[in-house]
């Protein structure tokens, strides 16, 4: 088996990254990479890859895309100005699950956020993720709030 490599995207893994949201059968918003999407992926990833406040990680093994996240610096001045990372859209190819790679992806968002003097990761996970739930669990990760969203329209 050769190499696990995590490394922040480029522009040339926008597409392996949304076949791998594809597979997702517990999003209430499904992704789906088409002629007709790829336009507002492209200029999604370049807000993310400009910004300096976000990072677009994959890992890759044998020269494919088998996982992805999103990481997200928040500024706070609650808590003494305890800056915080926030997890997003952590998938792992369901072919290569059980053998770290989540796991290395997130000790890698922990880095970037470390190296940028912030404190604490928070993420969310929906009711139904429970194996997600578990991971993180394993992960030191602690179920310490409810969360909600609204949808702007």
């Amino acid at each position: 088996m050769s190499a696990l490599v995590v490394r922040e995207a480029d522009f040339s893994d926008l597409e392996a990254i949304v076949r791998l949201y594809e597979t997702d059968t517990l999003s209430s918003r499904p992704d789906r990479w088409s002629p007709e999407t790829q336009a507002a992926y492209s200029a999604a990833f370049a807000r993310i890859a400009t910004s300096e406040d976000h990072a677009l990680f994959v890992a890759e093994r044998g020269g494919a895309v088998v996982g992805t996240l999103q990481a997200t610096y928040v500024p706070c001045l609650k808590g003494t100005a305890s800056a915080r990372i926030r997890l997003e859209a952590v998938v792992v190819d369901e072919r290569a699950r059980s053998g770290g790679i989540g796991a290395a992806m997130v000790a890698a968002a922990e880095d970037w956020g470390r190296a940028r003097g912030a404190r604490f990761v928070e993420l969310s996970s929906g009711e139904r993720r429970v194996d997600a739930h578990r991971f993180y669990a394993r992960l030191g990760y602690d179920r310490t709030q409810f969360g909600f969203k609204k949808e702007l329209s």
